[in-house]
C-alpha cells in the first residue's frame, strides 16, 4: 500500500499546484482579496498534506501497519474537507461552508497523530 499513498500524495500535490495557478490566474480578477485569501489558505494547506501523504507512502514501506493507513485517510480526508470547503466558500461566498473547516483541521490532526505512532511503533535502526 505504500506505493499508493505515494502515487496519492503525488496526484493531490498536482492538484494542488493546479488549483493554486487556477487561483491566481483565473480567481483573483473575479472574487474579493479576503476570499482569495482564504482561497489560498486551502491550497497551502492542501499541499502541505498532499506532501505528508508522499511521507505516508514511505512510512507505510517501512512500518507497515493500522496506524500508517489511518494517518493516509485522515490525510485524504483532511484534504477534502478543509482544503475543499476553503475552496467553495471563496467561489462562492457561502459562509455556513466556513462551519465544516474544522472537521478538516481535525482530520490533518489525527493523521499527524497516527503517523507519529505509527512510527514509534514500528521504529527500525537504519543499516
Amino acid at each position: 500500500m505504500g506505493s499508493g499513498w505515494f502515487a496519492m500524495g503525488a496526484v493531490t500535490a498536482g492538484l494542488a499546484v493546479a488549483l493554486g495557478a487556477f487561483g491566481a490566474h483565473g480567481l483573483r480578477p473575479r472574487i474579493s482579496p479576503e476570499h482569495m485569501e482564504i482561497f489560498e489558505t486551502g491550497v497551502r494547506y492542501h499541499m502541505y498534506h498532499a506532501l505528508a501523504l508522499l511521507s505516508v507512502g514511505w512510512g507505510a514501506m517501512r512500518w507497515p501497519g493500522n496506524w500508517v493507513q489511518v494517518a493516509g485517510w485522515a490525510f485524504t480526508f483532511g484534504i477534502m474537507v478543509f482544503s475543499g470547503s476553503l475552496y467553495l466558500l471563496a467561489m462562492t461566498g457561502l459562509g455556513w461552508l466556513g462551519a465544516i473547516t474544522p472537521v478538516g483541521g481535525v482530520a490533518f490532526l489525527v493523521g499527524w497523530a497516527a503517523l507519529a505512532i505509527a512510527a514509534l511503533r514500528g521504529v527500525r535502526t537504519f543499516v
